[in-house]
């Protein structure tokens, strides 16, 4: 192929000059501010020397192959470390245009007849599908960039007894641990199922990016092989090497085997199949999943069978999955959510699973979405630098016939969301098919095996714009009027211009709600549960919950808040969905892993020129990259340039030696510029805001002024926490003060009365002198629809909190008959109010009982007071509608009396199911209008008791709980 200028590599120093002048130009891009050209020439590290990491490292081969017009192989990315090297590919490289080969095949396989609800194990899990259809693809795998292989669950289990046996060979049993480092590949897969046949421990970790690499990268996870106790290593032929000394950081450790190796056994061998080891168990740790750091004490969450299976078949019940689903990915198989969410969710739902190495996406992103087009993928998964990635470094050439119409979900998880991201990656691939309601994004974590919160139903991301002041100083989320700014584009009416929008507003993005069956709570200082809408730390449980972690009971201690497990994630609710805001510790997320910044900045403080004490690692969005960028910012006495560019240096080799990383900018300044509290604790966020405004040079002013507006500046954070705690306290004392001077005299005039009729008027003044009294605003909407003309007609409520009774009093103006549990007739105090204000009792346990009860009901339907019942039969702490109770609709039915159905909200933020404390709240009621029954058989009684729970969900915003119990 032709080219309009002379081909750069035709002259090597030519092609040296051009290479060159390109990573130059990278580099002053990725840190401008510490940038020297003199420094950069052809044996320069790439990590250590310009700081370019492992997205900044792609970047310049996708601008290599556009300068130079041709295609490096994907090994380039884990091979290059200097420019040289690079300059080595360039030579050996085929010159033709950069594009995709489509020789992968659009996979349409036939349905599943059932799947595997019963099983209790993984090991039974691929056994279940090898009887029912063991001849059928499980993965398709990207043997490089165009060439795939499939693997069939056949071929996946006989492979992965060959291992098992061998392992066996080897002295593993059941409950040792056995860790896995190996780049995605067929290999990977038949080793981590060979692992689980021998009853063994599967320990994943990633492979190093590249071969120079594997010494320093096996001694930096030392830490994991010695806390899971790994006893056998399986890894590349490069590791081999260094077995002594590996073993000599890890005693436990005994084998170092590659996967040909470990491979290499007799036929006879294998027909003896595990006889003696027994059958796993769903309690059984399936696998350890270690949480990506730097140096720390590793911990490695202990997730089971039964851990995995639950969360995979909740997270296939929240998204739909069925065989007839394609999933595609590139994401790590050493990572949860591309071992668990891709491959274990694609295996337990016969869903083909097509997967390419990261290296295939990062060299060249467009793979990623060409494999969507050919496969006819439905369902891939990404971190929100992804689709960054793919708005900004993919050519519009490169897109051409691109059809992405197939895809549901397009998953977004993993790191912090961007909606500026989110809105460019669907407004980009709108016009190739792309649904903006199949852009997703969802919340997990390990100790939660992967998935926690997914939209229950599919739309396009919702983005809240909130007030940022108030957000600031109460925690409190204000929804500002120009909230509507759609992902998909479209903009509904706002207020303001965007540009204002943005000044005073924070955007927070919907992250869905529970998976069915788990549950989630936003908690403040004290552990106590906070109302919707206020920011405090996120906690959660469920069957996913992992056990704590291995060998590590301190941090086990530490994740456990009573029976809920803390995220470390800072966030609140609306509608019961999740949102998150921050971190509650300072976790810097970088290319998929967790950075503690303590670690860095101690190693910092022991540099020669640095002031010890006086440095801070944060984290700081970068809008290029759609990630976040790892901030080192140090104090330093040194004047000369020279000098601070050496400490600059240091700081970037310490950097890449203790995590394995570079950082992206390396900030020096003066002393007294790194913010600290009173007791001389570093203030990441204040330095992250100086930082970001581009305050770190202003002018220093007096040591008085410095120190009065320090003290300011750490004040007002505990002031506002003060304020906000004695403001909780105070309102909860108050409003229990008022119900202790309200309720005797009510309840004293309520059982003196002689008639119903004035024991209702004293009940209603009493509700609403509290509902007054404690300042709580109660907005009516849809009052008309109450019947006046005395027709009998059934009123049903959803049931969300202790006070839903109270506040059906102060609202209708009408006197109910209400239908309470039997159980309350034990206390003489409620038995007595209640009944002297026609309350009529139902058994909920005995269910003869109960039939018996609910029929007695329908001779009291015909009375003007309207017959009101809690179709849910309890109440719950979790927001969401749960299922309804038959009765209410049977007894309408027979009787063929319309339903009045009344939603509240609110009432469950003010006072919780099993709390005590009250919070200070707004509440909602909303009267719909009448729903008759259309017929008088048992399709009538369904009919009507949907119509009427669609309505109240509506109403009320929160999520559909069918068959959940979220007590």
């Amino acid at each position: 192929m032709e080219s309009q200028n002379p081909l750069p590599y035709s002259d090597p120093k030519q092609a040296a000059h051009s290479l060159l002048g390109i990573v130059k130009e990278l580099a002053n891009e990725i840190t401008p501010d510490n940038f020297d050209s003199n420094s950069v020439h052809l044996d320069s590290k790439l990590d250590q020397d310009l700081g370019l990491d492992s997205l900044a490292r792609a970047e310049l081969l996708q601008r290599t192959e556009q300068q130079f017009t041709l295609t490096l192989p994907t090994q380039t990315l884990a091979e290059i470390e200097t420019p040289r090297d690079l300059l080595n590919a360039i030579f050996n490289a085929e010159q033709h245009p950069t594009s995709l080969k489509a020789s992968a095949e659009r996979i349409e396989l036939p349905s599943a007849s059932n799947y595997p609800d019963h099983v209790t194990t993984l090991q039974d899990l691929l056994r279940w599908h090898v009887d029912q259809h063991g001849d059928r693809p499980h993965l398709y795998v990207y043997q490089d960039a165009d060439n795939v292989e499939s693997i069939s669950y056949h071929t996946l289990y006989q492979q992965a007894k060959i291992i098992a046996c061998r392992l066996q060979d080897l002295g593993i049993g059941p409950g040792d641990t056995v860790a896995i480092m190996l780049p995605t590949c067929n290999a990977y897969f038949y080793c981590f199922f060979g692992i689980l046949l021998s009853r063994a421990i599967p320990v994943p970790i990633y492979p190093p990016a590249r071969p120079s690499q594997i010494e320093d990268h096996l001694i930096r996870h030392s830490k994991i092989l010695q806390n899971a106790e790994t006893k056998l290593l399986i890894t590349v032929e490069q590791a081999k090497g260094l077995s002594t000394l590996l073993k000599l950081h890890v005693p436990a450790l005994q084998h170092i085997v590659t996967t040909e190796e470990i491979k290499t056994l007799s036929a006879e061998s294998v027909t003896s199949e595990q006889q003696h080891i027994g059958q796993a168990q769903p309690d059984d740790i399936a696998f350890l999943q270690y949480t990506s750091g730097s140096t720390g004490i590793p911990k490695g969450v202990k997730l089971t069978h039964a851990n995995l299976l639950a969360n995979i078949r909740a997270m296939g019940k929240a998204v739909g999955a069925t065989s007839d689903d394609v999933f595609v990915s590139w994401l790590p198989v050493y990572h949860d959510m591309g071992l668990i969410g891709a491959w274990f969710g694609s295996l337990y739902h016969a869903i083909p699973l097509v997967i390419m190495s990261p290296l295939n996406f990062l060299t060249q992103p467009k793979r990623w979405l060409w494999a969507l087009h050919h496969h006819r993928g439905t369902i891939t998964a990404a971190p929100n630098f992804a689709y960054e990635l793919c708005v900004n470094k993919i050519a519009d050439a490169d897109l051409e016939g691109l059809d992405l119409s197939s895809v549901r979900h397009c998953w977004n998880g993993a790191e912090p969301i961007s909606p500026a991201t989110m809105k460019a990656f669907t407004q980009r691939y709108q016009d190739h098919g792309f649904a903006p309601e199949a852009m997703t994004p969802v919340y997990g974590l390990a100790e939660s095996s992967v998935g926690l919160t997914f939209p229950l139903k599919t739309r396009t991301p919702r983005v809240e714009w909130v007030d940022r002041q108030t957000m600031m100083n109460s925690g409190r989320a204000v929804v500002n009027s120009g909230k509507a700014v759609n992902v998909d584009g479209s903009e509904t009416k706002v207020d303001q211009n965007i540009n204002s929008l943005l000044d005073h507003s924070i955007p927070l993005i919907g992250l869905g709600h529970p998976l069915p069956g788990h549950q989630i709570r936003i908690v403040d200082s004290q552990g106590r549960e906070v109302p919707e809408r206020q920011e405090g730390e996120l906690e959660f449980k469920g069957p996913s919950s992992t056990l704590g972690y291995y060998r590590t009971p301190d941090k086990t201690a530490e994740l456990y808040h009573d029976e809920w497990l803390r995220t470390g994630d800072r966030g609140l609710t609306m509608e019961g969905e999740l949102f998150l805001t921050g971190r509650v510790k300072d976790i810097i997320i970088k290319a998929g892993r967790n950075i503690y910044p303590q670690e860095l900045e101690s190693a910092v403080s022991q540099l020669d020129g640095s002031r010890k004490g006086c440095i801070a690692v944060f984290a700081s969005a970068n809008p290029k990259t759609g990630t976040e960028q790892l901030v080192v910012l140090a104090e330093t006495k040194l004047e000369d340039e020279q000098k601070k560019q050496q400490l600059r240096d240091e700081i970037q080799n310490l950097s890449f030696n203790l995590l394995g990383i570079p950082t992206d900018v390396v900030e020096l300044c003066p002393p007294h510029t790194v913010p600290k509290t009173s007791s001389g604790k570093i203030r990441r966020s204040a330095c992250k805001t100086l930082f970001e405004e581009n305050k770190l040079n202003a002018p220093q002013r007096a040591v008085w002024w410095q120190a009065t507006r320090l003290f300011m500046s750490s004040a007002k954070p505990a002031f506002v926490r003060f304020r906000r705690l004695a403001a909780d306290w105070g309102f909860a004392c108050y409003m229990w003060l008022i119900m202790a001077l309200l309720a005797p005299p009510v309840w004293v005039l309520v059982a003196l009365l002689p008639t119903q009729s004035a024991c209702w008027s004293v009940a209603r003044w009493g509700a609403r002198s509290l509902i007054k009294l404690t300042g709580t605003n109660l907005t009516i909407d849809g009052i008309e629809h109450i019947p006046t003309d005395g027709s009998p007609y059934l009123v049903i409520v959803n049931h969300a909190s202790y006070l839903d009774g109270l506040v059906l009093l102060a609202a209708t103006g009408k006197e109910h008959q209400f239908v309470a549990k039997s159980e309350l007739k034990g206390n003489v105090f409620a038995r007595t109010f209640l009944e002297k204000l026609g309350t009529h009792f139902v058994e909920r346990f005995d269910t003869q009982k109960s039939l018996t009860d609910s029929r007695q009901l329908t001779a009291f339907a015909d009375s003007p007071r309207p017959l009101t019942i809690f179709p849910e039969g309890t109440l719950y702490r979790m927001a969401g509608l749960h299922d309804f109770h038959l009765g209410a609709f049977q007894i309408a039915v027979e009787k063929q009396i319309p339903i009045l159905p009344i939603t509240l909200k609110g009432t469950r933020s003010i006072l919780r199911d099993k709390s005590l404390f009250p919070r200070k709240g707004d509440i909602d009621v909303i009267i719909s209008p009448l729903i008759k029954p259309n017929g008088s058989d048992w399709q009538a009684t369904l009919a009507l008791r949907n119509t009427a729970r669609k309505v109240m969900l509506e109403n009320s915003g929160e999520p559909d709980l069918t068959r959940e119990n979220t007590r």
